[in-house]
């Protein structure tokens, strides 16, 4: 089987969170996801493809809302094409779902961060 999932997040309440909330980036993202988007032009840019990314992929593994789930759980990995690292209960939910592979797209505009994921079982 074969399920979707889609985000599409503000990059500005992004550029929010990681102003206002200093454990933001800590809680979310894993220590590789931080030094790649701190190394960015625009790092509010790339923590918001990959906080889209990571709801997208919950959502295709059943999981309506990220609260199901611990972010840092879902790791986005690779460059230019991005990947899907799970770890933890969710590594092991997916390997019970059958989850064969993710495959995750991320883009984004001045303004919008957009994903879409495909698991396959």
């Amino acid at each position: 089987m074969t399920r979707v999932g889609t985000d599409l997040i503000e990059i500005a309440r992004i550029a929010r969170s990681l102003a206002r909330y200093p454990g933001f980036k800590e809680r979310c993202f894993t220590e590789a996801e931080q030094r790649y988007c701190d190394s960015r032009r625009n790092p509010a840019e790339s923590y918001a493809g990959r906080f889209a990314g990571k709801e997208a992929v919950g959502k295709a593994l059943g999981f309506g809302v990220a609260r199901a789930f611990a972010w840092k759980e879902i790791e986005i990995v690779g460059r230019p094409k991005p990947s899907v690292r799970l770890t933890g209960r969710l590594a092991e939910i997916a390997a019970a779902r059958n989850v064969q592979a993710i495959d995750l797209s991320m883009t984004h505009s001045r303004e919008l961060a957009q994903a879409v994921a495909i698991a396959d079982a």
